[in-house]
């Protein structure tokens, strides 16, 4: 099942994506968004009589997560590499603010502060019950779904600072979209980046470095997570700068793809 939070002007809803979908997971031309009553993740999927063409509304992020977004770092080991870093031991987890999170063709604003912001493509997990210590065997119990999300980062303020709080912080610095996918197997998911319209990223899940029950796992030993809290799993190799002007596309293959536009910050 495809969620996805839109609007057609007016406040935003929730809704169900119906409709045949290619490889990737894009739905088709006559595809339709079937408006649920409440959200999703506390009241059910309740749907209503309200039914829109998909293409005649505006996809916004999925999900707000209630409190946080916990990023993976160093996850894959050609990203490890690329950037000269070992792999970690253990999970490497940093937050990202929930204000970070922005939808489907929002701007990824270029901040005053950078001079070499970086894209990372990846898949996103989101929660769906308040959960702490969950064990490895049970952790699909506490998944709502999947989504795509890009990790941005500051480059430069990320290795000047102690921590990774400002350089991957700032507003829309975690694009996620276009909906939330209810049904997957995480196993062997491709992962991709275009910039530009070039692949400048092209990785698969089966290649993680600590898989989805792991990280739950390693996570809820550490805090609690809540409902529509996400996860980002890491990014493959082949991460780089983007510039304002510049389009960023992320796609994982069975949910979709997630585009966005960088934009200087007034």
């Amino acid at each position: 099942m495809r969620i996805a939070r839109f609007t057609t002007g007016d406040d935003p809803q929730y809704g169900v994506v119906t409709g045949d979908v290619d490889e990737l997971g894009i739905p088709s031309e006559d595809s339709m968004i079937v408006a649920l009553a409440g959200d999703p993740l506390h009241v059910g999927v309740n749907l209503t009589d309200q039914e829109h063409q998909l293409e005649a509304v505006r996809l916004l992020a999925p999900v707000i997560p209630r409190s946080k977004v916990v990023g993976i770092g160093r996850n894959y080991a050609g990203h490890a590499a690329e950037l000269g870093n070992e792999v970690p031991a253990e999970p490497l987890m940093f937050l990202k603010q929930n204000t970070s999170v922005v939808g489907p063709g929002d701007p990824i604003f270029y901040p005053r502060q950078s001079s070499n912001v970086h894209y990372e493509g990846e898949l996103a997990v989101v929660i769906g019950r308040i959960c702490r210590d969950v064990p490895v065997e049970r952790v699909r119990d506490v998944i709502y779904g999947y989504t795509v999300g890009n990790d941005v980062t500051a480059r430069d303020l990320q290795k000047n600072d102690v921590q990774f709080t400002r350089g991957k912080g700032f507003d829309s610095f975690c694009p996620l979209g276009p909906w939330i996918e209810t049904e997957l197997d995480t196993s062997d998911l491709r992962v991709t980046t275009h910039l530009n319209g070039d692949l400048v990223q092209d990785g698969s899940t089966k290649d993680l470095i600590f898989d989805i029950a792991t990280l739950v796992a390693h996570i809820t030993s550490v805090m609690t997570l809540l409902p529509g809290d996400v996860i980002l799993t890491g990014t493959p190799e082949g991460v780089g700068p983007m510039n304002p002007g510049d389009e960023v596309e992320v796609a994982v293959t069975g949910i979709g793809s997630l585009t966005n536009k960088v934009v200087a910050r007034d």
